[in-house]
């Protein structure tokens, strides 16, 4: 899997790269972050059942702009994942993730969606076990975390890279929990779907990690 290495960042026994495939899953994560950062929020619309009246919600400005903060910071932490190097680095910027969508949503004051934030936000501290477990047990029997030099020595245990999966899956379950707050109606369109894009790129990235580990 290391084959087709484009870029290569040396940095001690780290070597942060991109290959072929992680090029794109880099492509998308920065289009996404230009699209956060230049984009404005979606005005929702109510509508009174059984007549022509509607209600249109303004978004204050302050929730516009601590969700495009947060929205713009998950996509550079989605960015620190896909080039990482070093397997703990990369569960870092999984944690990272987690919490950087709790609070794309979490600035919404409404009640549904904080409940389906503070769901994901239990979800996601029992995520990170697994997570920072599996890059533990990696590194207690190889004695290295840097992928480049695991991926030549193919002796990753078996439980590290279940665990490792079943923390990003913790991680990047946002889309379950988020889909509830979207049926709400919740402001912050096209911010949120910053969380479906990290959590699908999060994921695609570990496979790659678990393959070449």
């Amino acid at each position: 899997m290391m084959e087709g290495i484009l870029v290569q960042i040396p940095f001690g026994d780290m070597v942060h790269y991109l290959s072929g495939y992680t090029v794109l899953l880099f492509a998308v994560a920065a289009l996404f972050v230009v699209l956060a950062l230049v984009s404005l929020p979606e005005k929702p619309v109510d509508i009174v059942f059984g007549t022509d009246g509607y209600t249109l919600k303004e978004i204050p400005k302050d929730t516009m702009k601590f969700q495009r903060f947060m929205a713009i910071a998950c996509g550079v932490a989605t960015v620190g994942a896909i080039i990482s190097g070093d397997l703990f680095n990369f569960t870092l910027f999984a944690a990272l993730i987690g919490i950087l969508n709790i609070g794309i949503v979490a600035g919404v004051k409404n009640r549904h969606v904080l409940d389906s934030a503070f769901s994901y936000g239990l979800v996601v501290m029992m995520g990170t076990v697994p997570l920072f477990a599996g890059a533990a047990i990696a590194v207690a029997a190889t004695g290295t975390l840097s992928i480049w030099e695991l991926a030549g020595m193919g002796a990753v245990p078996l439980i590290s890279k279940l665990l490792l999966l079943l923390g990003v899956l913790g991680e990047g379950m946002a889309p379950f929990y988020i889909g509830k707050a979207e049926i709400t109606r919740a402001p912050g369109a096209p911010y949120i779907l910053m969380i479906h894009v990290s959590s699908l790129l999060l994921f695609l990235r570990v496979v790659e990690i678990l393959l070449t580990v």
